[in-house]
């Protein structure tokens, strides 16, 4: 385990100013977005629009790193050939990998689920990591509901992200933990502090057990939301407080930063429950609060690309702007008078 080269690239990923593009949606996830937008997804497409979006000219001043699919890794830019992780290293851009294999029932746990991927995943890390990429995702899903979570579902989608973060480090790759608690539900904004509490908890426990290199982990976290059902939906400014009080409560100070997946959440709520948090918190936090959102990045670009060439140009202003927006609420410096504008 290189400690020095897990610190550096943990500590660029969440650097103020810049976040991560989570562009690591598998195919069939990729074939639901283009069929909303009425593109059929093949290789080529596929290709195509990630091509959109990592070939926006000066997408590098507010995108730290991109999290790729399997098959985008191996994949090149359409004008030049230049493979996909190459191509963002020379922009300074870090390319990172998705590495578990979905989330998948948990037996005897009605509702609940446990995410796989572990079977081969040293061989698998070793393979990216000769591909270029230096820092991977897993995403664990806790949904909140009757009776649940169960202690055992916390217990072991912890375990399993605490064993894919050693396995990252001794393959010198920066392992980006994401505990993520649903948003889907009527529960209230209290509930999701409860269990967003106990999950991180037990995730750091697990991350200790295992011996992970705090300094050279990236945290993924949801933010502490009302669910999306809820009658009472809380504030920008409630959501951004208690957030901060969960990640005070459970983060160690050790650990590089935050990168707040958007989770559903639209991109508007997205850029300002981050920049509250830094607008006001930011003195009295020990890491760096940024971002690593797909949807709240890309849905205002897909809608505008809907597959024809001759939208890429606007497609990629679209996608640009977003990733501005949120690069300023990192700083804090965002405002929502920003998005009238734009319109």
């Amino acid at each position: 385990m290189n400690k020095e080269q897990l610190r550096s690239t943990a500590n660029a990923m969440v650097q103020k100013g810049k976040g991560i593009l989570a562009a690591d949606e598998s195919n069939p996830t990729c074939g639901k977005r283009f069929e909303s937008i009425g593109v059929e997804s093949t290789e080529l497409t596929r290709n195509t629009y990630r091509d959109l979006l990592f070939t926006t000219n000066g997408m590098e001043e507010f995108i730290s790193g991109v999290i790729l699919f399997d098959e985008t890794l191996r994949q090149s830019t359409i004008s030049d050939g230049v493979v996909f992780p190459q191509y963002l290293k020379n922009l300074g851009v870090i390319p990172g990998i998705k590495v578990d294999k979905g989330a998948k029932e948990l037996a005897s746990h009605s509702g609940e689920k446990v995410t796989e991927g572990l079977d081969g995943l040293r061989e698998r890390l070793s393979e990216y990591y000769k591909l270029g990429a230096r820092f991977a995702k897993w995403r664990a899903v806790i949904t909140i509901g009757d009776g649940i979570p169960t202690e055992a579902c916390i217990h072991v989608n912890a375990h399993a992200l605490a064993r894919y973060a050693a396995l990252c480090q001794e393959a010198d790759i920066v392992p980006i933990v994401e505990p993520e608690v649903l948003m889907e539900g009527k529960h209230s904004i209290d509930s999701c502090h409860e269990i967003s509490q106990k999950t991180f908890t037990k995730v750091f426990e697990e991350l200790d057990k295992q011996r992970v290199y705090l300094e050279g982990i990236v945290l993924k976290p949801n933010m502490i939301v009302s669910g999306i059902g809820c009658s009472e939906q809380a504030g920008v400014e409630e959501v951004a407080d208690r957030t901060v009080e969960v990640l005070k409560a459970t983060v160690p100070d050790d650990v590089s930063g935050c990168a707040f997946l958007s989770g559903g959440q639209s991109n508007e709520n997205a850029t300002a429950h981050l920049n509250m948090m830094n607008a006001k918190h930011e003195g009295s936090l020990p890491w760096n609060l940024s971002f690593s959102y797909g949807r709240a990045l890309q849905a205002s670009t897909l809608t505008t690309w809907s597959g024809k060439d001759e939208n890429i140009p606007a497609a990629q202003e679209a996608f640009l702007q977003r990733a501005k927006f949120n690069g300023m609420a990192t700083k804090g410096t965002y405002s929502e008078a920003l998005e009238t504008e734009m319109a």
